[in-house]
């Protein structure tokens, strides 16, 4: 049984950030006096963190948003999400919550989230943790998938059209350019086309929240934020060895791995945020 299945309800849901493009679900939880900003990973949803709230909930007060095109948040534009325009949807957040400083939390896709969070607010961020998170190295298939307006129309139509898709992955295990882990993952993540169109949207519409790591590190050490990062050592999608170049920049730091895969690690994390 999964955790979502086996937790009983503990977020306080219905509570949205409103804009005329967009609308950004969040459940609140705890009792405690840090806010914890908390960005779920691909094929998730706030509930995703039900697990953390027994064991942070009396230090923190846990906000635990959907991600756009994920449980109840919808993004209702034809262009992608700017980092100016997420700045724009988290001062409402701060401003209807009346909140200060407070720690950010994000897992895989969600890191994204968390590192324009960071930078777009770094007087407020106290402390940054990122498990597994996308975004330090960014991947050819990524780049290809994604910029170039005809590998993102042929993209789109391996949507509507799965057969092309599962020749191209057939295509790419036989070559050795993706390792099978890594195809199985993203085969499960892939398997209905409402999953595809997630994909697809997710890509697609999040494409611009991209980083330089010498500007992250530096917000980091000239604000002096605490930056955790915990990895899976048999993660095949967040690969450990792919953390170096941002770990290695930062002064206060504490690089976490831990004997799980990817899909286990929020499970397993909530000790390295306290």
């Amino acid at each position: 049984m999964s955790i979502i299945e086996s937790a009983p309800e503990k977020f306080a849901l219905n509570n949205f950030i409103e804009c005329k493009i967009s609308r950004l679900h969040y459940g609140k939880a705890g009792l405690g006096k840090t806010p914890l900003l908390l960005f779920h990973g691909f094929g998730q949803s706030h509930e995703v963190f039900k697990g953390w709230v027994d064991s942070l909930g009396e230090k923190y007060s846990l906000y635990a948003f959907d991600l756009y095109f994920h449980g109840a948040s919808t993004w209702q534009s034809r262009d992608p999400l700017e980092k100016n325009g997420w700045k724009n949807i988290l001062e409402k957040f701060i401003a209807q919550e009346k909140i200060d400083r407070f720690e950010v939390v994000g897992f895989s896709l969600g890191a994204k989230f968390a590192m324009a969070t960071l930078e777009l607010f770094p007087e407020k961020v106290s402390k940054l943790h990122l498990l597994a998170p996308d975004g330090i190295k960014t991947s050819f298939w990524y780049s290809l998938a994604t910029y170039p307006i005809a590998m993102r129309a042929l993209f789109k139509s391996m949507i509507l059209h799965p057969n092309r898709l599962h020749r191209i992955t057939r295509t790419f295990r036989s070559m050795g350019l993706v390792g099978k882990g890594l195809l199985r993952f993203a085969e499960s993540q892939m398997d209905t086309e409402e999953k595809r169109r997630r994909v697809y949207y997710s890509w697609v519409y999040f494409r611009h929240l991209k980083f330089d790591l010498e500007k992250i590190a530096d917000i980091l050490n000239q604000n002096k934020i605490l930056l955790t990062i915990v990895v899976g050592k048999y993660d095949k999608v967040i690969q450990p060895q792919n953390m170096a170049q941002l770990v290695a920049k930062v002064r206060n730091h504490r690089f976490k791995i831990i004997e799980v895969g990817h899909n286990d690690l929020i499970s397993k994390s909530s000790s390295f945020i306290d």
